[in-house]
């Protein structure tokens, strides 16, 4: 980029929240890169977190839809709706925002939810890694899935909110392990889609790009008790002390 001349760029990550694992590690590698890339490197803006940008709200709300009509007739109106995304230590949750990760992450899903016309719903973690005595974000979607077999739930719909495109912790976590689980159980599995290809993931993007070029404001879905969402980063800059810094 610096060689052909480009001196500025927007940077779109698949990631729409904020903490360290989504948010600020993305902005580190930024500052690694133009490091490396030295004098005149261009500038990179990664953009603003789109958690509960309305395109992704609508696409996850008829993956829904979508997943629950290859159920069973019978079973469609009593499958429990369960949201995953990715677990991170409870420890770092903290340091950042505080909470702004998970918190994103429940209002999403209740903006989602509301979406997709369910008042009632689970929302859980999974793919969690490390040392045992660490605690991370809990609970974790097979243990969750375990309890719904134990109390006689029959069907479930599981909607991977924390991801936009179908990741390996998607297609072997959801569709192998937890698919497998919910055979053994007698439970009937239906996975809502990622948005991945979809033409309106492309919109979202463009949309924020947009937003960048000519300050817009920001699109954003409305539900009770909004989370925080932070805007753009610069240069590997923290783009606010209550997300990509440690929060005091």
């Amino acid at each position: 980029m610096r060689d052909n001349g480009i001196r500025r760029a927007a940077v779109f990550t698949t990631s729409a929240w904020g903490g360290y694992s989504s948010c600020a590690q993305y902005v580190e590698d930024i500052a690694r890169a133009r490091a490396a890339a030295g004098e005149g490197a261009p500038e990179l803006v990664k953009l603003r977190q789109y958690f509960d940008h309305p395109l992704l709200v609508e696409m996850f709300a008829d993956a829904i839809s979508a997943a629950a009509a290859t159920l069973p007739a019978e079973l469609r109106d009593e499958a429990r709706l369960v949201f995953t995304a990715h677990s991170v230590p409870i420890a770092a949750d903290e340091r950042h925002g505080p909470r702004i990760y998970s918190r994103q992450v429940a209002y999403a899903t209740r903006l989602v939810a509301a979406a997709a016309g369910y008042d009632d719903y689970d929302q859980v973690w999974q793919s969690r890694s490390g040392p045992p005595r660490i605690p991370w974000l809990e609970p974790d979607v097979a243990d969750h899935l375990a309890a719904l077999g134990q109390k006689g739930t029959r069907a479930v719909i599981v909607c991977p909110i924390g991801f936009v495109a179908d990741h390996i912790e998607v297609v072997w976590d959801l569709d192998y392990e937890l698919r497998q689980q919910a055979d053994d159980a007698g439970i009937a599995f239906a996975r809502a889609g990622t948005p991945n290809a979809d033409p309106r993931f492309a919109r979202l993007a463009a949309g924020l790009i947009e937003e960048l070029r000519t300050g817009a404001q920001p699109a954003r879905a409305v539900g009770p008790d909004p989370v925080p969402g932070y805007g753009c980063s610069v240069n590997g800059e923290p783009c606010s002390p209550r997300c990509c810094g440690t929060a005091s």
